[in-house]
């Protein structure tokens, strides 16, 4: 499978309604989008009904306070002239800031001298990333979150029904390599997978993301036995 088998101009309203509240659209893209919600009244009750449906998602993460610097960087991007200039004026005029400059050199001299030592720092956590996924001709709807934090997929089913003697199983489609099953989608409104290491590397640089029907348990063969019912690209929230 690749990505124009799923991705295109072909695009229905309410895949860009959903791809707009998640944030994953272009900036032009968006803009657009945007004006649509302002002078379509159907485009809008359709974002709209996608922010209900995405929205327990953001229930597993806590409130976090700005820093300080957000502030001041907002001033800089807006006063940036005026703010500057008296920061410039503060700063060589001021004792303190000279007695600080001398403190934080020699405290860059310790680190540089202590690196070598303690080893290279640990790389970032990767970043969380999103899919909208839904398949042409299928009701199958899911969205799709990878956290590499806490290294899980996040699902929320949407719509599309299960038979009893069924599950959907998810996978992890990159390039023309053979499908790499990440588990079977647990039933419910929300699920949750703990995807093996080697997947979990994958999905932090991105990949295709598809839903297969199969018998109960999952696929027996260890690739897709079924239809793809849903897919779509993990992107950057």
């Amino acid at each position: 499978m690749s990505e124009s088998d799923h991705t295109g101009p072909e695009r229905d309203d309410d895949a860009l309604a959903a791809e707009y509240v998640l944030g994953v659209l272009s900036a032009d893209e968006r803009q657009a989008a945007a004006q649509r919600v302002e002078q379509d009244p159907a485009f809008a009750r359709l974002v709209h009904a996608w922010e209900g449906r995405l929205s327990p998602l953001a229930a597993g993460y806590a409130e976090v306070e700005a820093p300080a610097s957000v502030k001041a960087g907002i001033d800089r991007r807006l006063f940036s002239s005026s703010v500057e200039q008296q920061e410039r004026d503060g700063l060589w005029s001021s004792l303190v800031f000279w007695r600080g400059l001398a403190a934080a050199a020699v405290a860059a001299l310790m680190l540089a001298i202590a690196v070598p030592y303690l080893g290279a720092p640990s790389a970032p956590p990767q970043a969380e990333l999103v899919a909208s996924l839904s398949g042409e001709g299928s009701d199958v709807r899911y969205v799709a979150v990878y956290d590499g934090v806490r290294n899980e997929v996040r699902l929320s089913h949407l719509s599309g029904q299960l038979a009893a003697d069924k599950d959907f199983e998810l996978w992890l489609i990159e390039g023309t390599n053979a499908p790499i099953s990440v588990g079977v989608v647990p039933l419910g409104a929300t699920a949750q997978l703990s995807p093996a290491a080697d997947v979990r590397e994958k999905l932090g640089q991105g990949a295709v993301l598809a839903i297969s029907l199969e018998p109960k348990g999952g696929s027996p063969t260890g690739q897709p036995t079924g239809p793809v019912v849903a897919a779509g690209d993990l992107k950057d929230i």
